[in-house]
């Protein structure tokens, strides 16, 4: 039990001024660095815009693209370390859906920024592309979470 009082406040971040959706504020805020938000707004409108481009449609399906691909790479079940009589079991629990969304958003970045296109931008597109047909490093990513957690459901029992 946490000594100190938890709250139930959480931050409100607004909406993206394009789209007027939540995810893509979330997505710009996770990309700036160094209160840099004009170039991470524009790495994220560029993905969307190429996702757009590649689906052949409106700037609405680029959209639908991104919130389809976020949507695959949140993670339902996660593995967390718990010690039980000296040795340290990996436990499975489920993901609440604030966390799931952050891991979706911090596999997506990671493995966009190890790609090797141009630019941001493309890099970013291109996984969104691949996580929506069920490939790429983010989506690799889910699915070893999902993979260890299967694997140690025999620990289930030590979540308490």
């Amino acid at each position: 039990m946490p000594r100190r009082r938890t709250t139930d406040f959480t931050r409100d971040i607004g909406v993206d001024p394009r789209f007027q959706s939540f995810l893509v504020q979330k997505m710009i805020n996770y990309i700036m660095e160094r209160g840099k938000k004009n170039i991470a707004r524009r790495i994220v409108y560029d993905a969307i815009d190429i996702l757009t481009t590649k689906s052949n449609g409106d700037e609405r399906k680029g959209y639908e693209l991104f919130e389809k691909a976020i949507m695959k790479i949140k993670p339902a079940v996660e593995v967390k370390a718990r010690r039980v009589g000296g040795s340290v079991y990996q436990i499975p629990t489920e993901v609440r859906s604030t966390r799931a969304l952050a891991l979706s958003l911090r596999w997506i970045i990671q493995s966009a920024a190890a790609r090797s296109d141009k630019t941001m931008g493309q890099r970013l597109a291109s996984e969104l592309f691949d996580a929506v047909e069920g490939r790429g490093n983010a989506f690799k990513k889910k699915s070893d979470v999902h993979r260890m957690a299967e694997s140690n459901r025999a620990f289930s029992h030590y979540a308490w």
